[in-house]
């Protein structure tokens, strides 16, 4: 249930009732629906907000403008291609089990990603388009004939992933010195201890300032320089 924006069941008596006419008009019918399933978990309560509505709406204008970044490469880029795969996988799961906030939410992260890149592949457009298809239909189907892809959205075949691919190759350590953190690393997963070592000492070399009595590495978490 949309609970008002004071927290109680909407009713006239209450002066409490949000018109989804209005919402369509000043924001958009896609605004609107991607805001009822953005608002909270499908079987609790929630209260309607204003701010969020526009959030939502500006999550669709930064999905408008990824047109400017947009490379021509059809595939995945090397360096997101496994938050690519680990979000078709998180999506496709959400959906289907009427959990539609997070799976916007992971497509929020998603889009965050794009932007910190600066760029975004033609197949990586392509793939977000069409997981957001079921909550934003007319952005996206104008979006897929804006940028010239094939035939409608909707026909579309929904993305596949690979669970190889879903798993992080690498992982950021903390670096500290005497158990403090001076540094974080990123490492591959399977890194031998002695290259790991190597390089976390080469992170922290203007720190080193005393004698190393001990090198201790937690795989996949920290290497702890101890010196005196």
């Amino acid at each position: 249930m949309i609970l008002g924006s004071n927290g109680e069941k909407m009713s006239k008596s209450r002066g409490n009732v949000v018109n989804p006419d209005d919402i369509v008009r000043d924001y958009g019918a896609d605004t609107l629906r991607t805001y009822e399933m953005f608002i909270g978990a499908f079987d609790l309560s929630a209260s309607w907000s204003e701010d969020g509505v526009k959030g939502c709406r500006r999550f669709l204008e930064r999905v408008w403008k990824l047109q400017d970044i947009l490379t021509d490469e059809t595939g995945y880029s090397k360096d997101l291609e496994t938050k690519m795969h680990q979000t078709i996988k998180k999506v496709s799961y959400d959906f289907e089990n009427l959990k539609y906030n997070t799976a916007i939410a992971a497509m929020m992260a998603l889009i965050n990603e794009f932007y910190k890149k600066n760029a975004v592949t033609k197949g990586e457009f392509k793939t977000l388009l069409t997981m957001l298809n079921p909550v934003a239909p007319h952005i996206t189907e104008e979006l897929w004939q804006a940028v010239g892809l094939e035939g409608r959205v909707y026909q579309t075949t929904w993305p596949e992933y690979d669970e190889a691919k879903t798993v992080e190759s690498e992982v950021e350590i903390a670096v500290q010195i005497n158990g403090k953190t001076k540094a974080t690393l990123n490492i591959g997963k399977d890194d031998p201890k002695d290259e790991v070592i190597a390089k976390a000492k080469e992170a922290i070399a203007d720190k080193l300032t005393g004698t190393i009595v001990k090198e201790i590495y937690v795989p996949g978490r920290i290497v702890n320089i101890v010196q005196k």
